[in-house]
């Protein structure tokens, strides 16, 4: 297959353009920066030369948009809107215009759509979707803003020949540099990985492995279309979600972070506390109800695979 990766150059991007390519397919990156063949360049906003890659591929995966690892300030909301949703429409055109328009649209979104909760899991049926809930910050509806609004753009495209699916991806867990993994790992070496906040809030998630299976599967199931949660089926308390990771690295205590401790660090690191604080408890609903298996169902096991990875990676490194 011919596979279009809007905004593949990120960590998800580079995950999925490296496993798709070593199983055979043509995958093209459109990017700002084209760095290498099989990158194509776009602005992420504009009709321009790039749209003859849409017209006559087989799959398009959107994965466009500023990262949400950045503190949220107006400003830094205001881009990760506006990216989303202007790259999000450019697709839709592209993809209405083609001649030949692809057979399926996967287009990123993100599990945040959900309501801060303790008491049940998320599923796409009776998930509550989140904003303004009672004992949160403020703006940490601007996050579920965002994701409404991308997974409206997608709506609104006009592309009746094209199947149409929102990824509500949990974090994408990869012992590649710069991802979420390394960061984690990176504070149980230190003996920073103990509980946040108390540590009750739940941490969803999917190894990279299945989220790149989810994906191949979602391709290829004609019968599934709208939201489907990319999350591993068992999420967990922040706490024993820490407390696996170091067992897994062989770490035997982590100091625990106040919230006020959380903000601090979350401002050094440029960063924000919605990522460390709000409990995103979902479960992937329609995959399992569809027959997906998952490799990693469960975070013990995940993490002690990653780990042996990052430290593979590392060595490959020379660190």
């Amino acid at each position: 297959m011919k596979i279009v990766i809007p905004g593949g150059t990120g960590q998800v991007g580079t995950i999925l353009d490296r496993t798709l390519t070593a199983a055979g397919h043509d995958v093209v990156i459109l990017t700002r920066r084209p760095a290498r063949e099989g990158h194509v360049h776009w602005d992420a906003a504009t009709l321009g030369p790039w749209v003859k890659e849409i017209d006559g591929c087989d799959v398009v995966i959107n994965l466009a948009g500023r990262s949400v690892n950045c503190r949220y300030t107006p400003a830094n909301l205001r881009a990760m809107m506006d990216s989303r949703v202007r790259s999000t429409r450019v697709v839709g055109q592209a993809v209405a215009a083609a001649a030949c328009p692809p057979r399926v649209w996967l287009q990123m979104s993100t599990a945040t759509v959900y309501a801060h909760r303790f008491d049940v899991p998320h599923d796409e049926a009776t998930g509550v979707i989140g904003g303004g809930e009672p004992g949160v910050p403020g703006y940490w509806a601007c996050s579920v803003e965002i994701a409404q609004a991308w997974e409206q753009a997608l709506e609104e495209a006009d592309t009746p020949h094209t199947r149409k699916v929102s990824l509500r991806a949990a974090m994408v867990m990869s012992p590649d540099r710069g991802g979420v993994f390394e960061v984690l790992l990176r504070l149980v070496r230190l003996g920073l990985g103990g509980a946040v906040g108390g540590g009750a809030q739940y941490v969803s998630w999917i190894h990279d492995q299945d989220f790149v299976r989810a994906v191949e599967f979602l391709i290829g199931r004609e019968d599934l279309d709208g939201p489907v949660n990319l999350a591993a089926p068992a999420p967990l308390p922040q706490r024993v979600f820490m407390r696996a990771l170091r067992r897994a690295r062989g770490v035997p205590v982590g100091l625990p972070a106040t919230r006020w401790m959380a903000e601090v660090g979350a401002f050094v690191l440029r960063s924000d506390t919605e990522l460390l604080l709000k409990s995103r408890r979902v479960v992937p609903g329609r995959l399992l109800g569809a027959g997906f298996t998952f490799g990693h169902p469960e975070w013990p096991g995940a993490a002690a695979d990653l780990v042996r990875r990052s430290g593979r990676e590392q060595e490959t490194r020379g660190l």
